[in-house]
């Protein structure tokens, strides 16, 4: 029997210091402010929980290098600063 996975991939732009990072396992989170575009990307309105994303596409710029990792998560909080998260405020993780 063949089992049928329901994958929903998020799909994000990358600077190359960023994308290199993910790409070799030295960063394992990416960050994004808490601007109205991002909660209508990542958060459902009706049930105010992250939407169902499985997977996260990195995309090296807008060229067509890319790969694709499992998202464990989506949170809002401090992100480490040398990851590229601000350090005097919450984002989405």
């Amino acid at each position: 029997m063949t089992e049928v996975i329901n994958v929903k991939i998020l799909h994000l732009v990358l600077k190359k210091k960023w994308y290199e990072m993910q790409e070799c396992g030295e960063k394992n989170e990416e960050y994004r402010e808490l601007t109205e575009y991002w909660r209508k990307r990542l958060i459902d309105q009706d049930t105010l929980r992250a939407k169902p994303y499985t997977h996260v596409c990195f995309h090296y710029g807008y060229t067509q290098r890319c790969f694709i990792n499992r998202i464990d998560s989506i949170t809002i909080g401090r992100g480490c600063p040398e990851w590229g998260a601000p350090e005097d405020r919450d984002v989405f993780i």
